[in-house]
């Protein structure tokens, strides 16, 4: 263990007197966590919308209220014509056009028995999630205006209601729908495989550059004491970011952590032992730190935030895909960091995550410690 202890006060000696280490170990994931953090958002609101009100009644002025009072809807400006709204989508100037035809306010006033009043919506599709956002917006407002309208009134009104069925939709975990709460525990994942996979791998071929990792061969240690003291100062600044992290998710960006903070770090440091088993494999195939930071990059790092469900749906993925996620650590963590932070969920929940984690985390050390060992003999 006095061996162990010595190669890790030495890893530590080092990374103090790198002076740009400690910025991108610890400023580095802060300073990811609040520009991915504010700029991972989804929603969609005040969007920007040219009118063609071609009635010009009380009726149309309704309507326009209820999308401009709707929050989501911002009148940009006004044309007489259809065909004259198209250039304010083409150059961007809005997102959405809202045609009311004349007679609108006609049909409205016939009530359910004349002719159904209609709305045209045209969107700029180029942005697809934010037209199908918009499109969505819009259809619940005139879906709502078509209920009050379908709505019968008079003495029989209470009776003829009573025999419809009313839909009323409860959102748990998160009521709001705010994509932000979806998209910053995954700024978290991706904050730590960086820290926990890269900086190893580039810390152990740098050993390999300067020509000390020659001099430490010679030393009497044997080589599970040299892997795990060079691996060990990760581990401890790992926690650190995970700590300031969820620290800057749930006090700045209001993203709740419902479940238990230590299952987070518990689990978080099996997570850990897949990241570090991948950054001491990558230091065995490489030569260089600059090899080291483009295999880690491009090879490892947008492949699995691809393929873990962190920002794609799994459910989405043609079949031979989704069984190759299952190879890939980090869409157990997501399930992970999302379940404890928005879901609350315990271990009688998460366990199956955490067992992969750990087998494939075991694997990957296993796999990266032979490769290390054999370079050493």
């Amino acid at each position: 263990m006095y061996g162990l202890w010595r190669v890790i006060v030495k890893e530590l000696f080092q990374l103090r007197h790198d002076r740009k280490m400690i910025p991108v170990l610890i400023v580095g994931p802060l300073f990811q966590m609040l520009a991915l953090g504010y700029a991972a958002n989804t929603d969609v609101d005040h969007i920007p919308t040219v009118l063609v009100d071609q009635d010009r009644t009380p009726a149309s002025r309704t309507l326009v209220d209820r999308f401009t009072g709707s929050g989501y809807f911002t009148l940009a400006g006004a044309v007489p014509t259809a065909d004259q709204a198209e250039p304010w989508l083409v150059d961007g100037r809005a997102q959405v056009a809202l045609v009311i035809p004349g007679g609108y306010g006609e049909d409205v006033a016939a009530g359910p028995g004349g002719h159904p009043p209609r709305v045209q919506v045209l969107a700029d599709g180029t942005d697809a999630n934010s037209a199908v956002v918009g499109l969505g917006y819009a259809a619940k407002i005139l879906a709502d205006v078509g209920a009050e309208l379908a709505r019968p009134t008079g003495p029989a009104a209470p009776a003829a209601a009573a025999g419809g069925v009313e839909v009323v939709p409860r959102i748990w975990y998160n009521p709001d729908l705010k994509s932000r709460w979806f998209y910053v525990p995954a700024v978290l994942a991706m904050v730590l495989m960086l820290v926990t996979m890269m900086m190893p791998s580039m810390a152990v071929v740098r050993e390999k550059e300067i020509g000390t990792l020659e001099q430490i061969i010679v030393t009497p240690l044997a080589p599970w004491q040299l892997i795990v003291g060079k691996l060990a100062p990760f581990v401890v600044i790992g926690v650190v970011d995970l700590l300031l992290v969820t620290g800057v998710a749930r006090w700045l960006f209001g993203v709740p952590l419902r479940g238990s903070l230590l299952l987070l770090v518990l689990l978080s440091l099996l997570y850990l032992l897949n990241t570090l088993g991948l950054g001491l494999l990558v230091s065995t195939m490489v030569n260089t730190q600059q090899q080291a930071m483009m295999f880690s990059a491009f090879v490892l790092m947008v492949p699995m935030i691809y393929l873990s469900g962190l920002i794609f749906p799994i459910e989405n993925m043609p079949r031979p895909i989704q069984i190759v996620t299952y190879a890939v650590p980090v869409r157990y963590y997501a399930n992970v960091i999302r379940g404890i932070f928005l879901r609350g969920s315990g271990i009688a929940v998460l366990w199956p995550d955490a067992l992969a984690m750990l087998g494939i985390g075991a694997l990957l050390l296993t796999l990266a410690s032979l490769r290390f060992r054999k370079s050493l003999d």
